[in-house]
């Protein structure tokens, strides 16, 4: 049977600062992160375009290449891949209103100008998969844009950077709110429409993040599948909510434990990751954490998900169709629970 391939973004090894509080642990450099990830069983490294070159916006662009091709040099250091590059667009002053749905053409400019640079980041690092997460691609304010006009300038956004180079492909992540208030691409069927209106919908495709779909009030086993009965599920982020509120990246599982399941499940059977896609994680520790335990949320995450694959070969498709077809659903959703637990 196929084994899933796994990767984590540096990002998700962090000092614990939020939005209500300065860092509770020490900075860990982007070497060290590599060699833990390659320790803790990972296989790729999801990037931001400047987690894999810090302060591109003061570089020229053979200093940007430059520098990527130093961290491909570590990359092959501890043998791991790059999963994706993904344009970090909402942490630049030229983004507050968005990137390429901004009211400022000169801001519109500058994202093209980002999404352009983590194109070449990505040649450099050896992936074609560059990851839009539309962050402000929205409005706080209803009246400040037109939706419409929106979508469009999102689609021709997307059009410009396949145009740019023919080989890579486009994922869109989406996410209903937070931190832009009316997102304009919220869940995989607002991507899989916007994909269609592309210039070339086969390269353009989603990554589905459990929480995300959380926050939609969907379920996010569904979504997954959605987007792979169109073969449109490119990567995914794997992590858990705790209810419709801000995004929390929990670890994998620890709150719902039968959702876990089935996501599992449905990327299982469907024979996700024989194509070369990766399992992703997108968690982060707790503030309360300890410099020491800063990959504790990594280990329990993987495991989690592992603990699920092995419970999903264990499934009985015989007894379980059998249910199917007397419509005796009650018990089949008792047998799901206590093979989920194990009695």
């Amino acid at each position: 049977m196929y084994q899933f391939r796994y990767s984590v973004g540096p990002w998700n090894v962090h000092a614990g600062a939020d939005s209500y509080g300065p860092a509770t642990r020490a900075e860990i450099t982007l070497e060290e992160k590599f060699a833990r990830f390659k320790a803790l069983g990972f296989d790729a490294v999801q990037f931001h375009d400047d987690d894999a070159v810090p302060n591109l916006n003061d570089l020229t662009e053979e200093e940007i290449k430059a520098e990527a091709r130093r961290v491909k040099g570590l990359l092959d250091k501890y043998d791991l891949k790059a999963e994706f590059v993904a344009p970090r667009l909402w942490m630049d002053p030229h983004t507050i209103d968005g990137g390429f749905t901004s009211t400022s053409e000169a801001d519109r400019a500058f994202a093209m100008w980002r999404a352009y640079r983590s194109i070449d980041i990505a040649r450099e690092l050896g992936t074609d998969l560059i990851v839009l997460w539309l962050a402000r691609e929205g409005t706080l304010c209803a009246e400040a844009k037109s939706p419409v006009t929106a979508t469009k300038q999102l689609v021709e956004a997307i059009n410009a950077m396949l145009r740019y180079d023919e080989h890579i492909r486009v994922c869109i992540e989406p996410k209903p709110n937070e931190p832009i208030d009316r997102s304009f691409c919220g869940t995989i069927g607002h991507v899989m429409a916007v994909s269609a209106a592309t210039i070339d919908p086969k390269r353009v495709g989603a990554n589905l993040e459990s929480a995300h779909a959380v926050l939609a009030g969907l379920d996010p086993a569904n979504e997954i599948g959605f987007a792979l009965a169109f073969d449109k599920l490119f990567t995914v982020h794997m992590n858990d909510q705790n209810g419709i509120r801000y995004d929390q990246d929990k670890s994998f599982g620890v709150e719902n434990l039968r959702q876990a399941f089935n996501q599992v499940k449905v990327l299982m059977e469907n024979n996700y990751g024989a194509r070369g896609e990766y399992v992703g994680l997108d968690v982060k520790a707790m503030r309360t954490t300890h410099d020491e335990d800063s990959y504790e949320h990594l280990k329990n995450s993987l495991a989690i998900f592992k603990a699920m694959e092995q419970k999903v070969k264990q499934y009985d498709y015989d007894y379980a169709n059998r249910l199917i077809r007397e419509r005796k659903f009650e018990q089949l959703e008792y047998y799901t629970v206590k093979l989920i637990m194990g009695v």
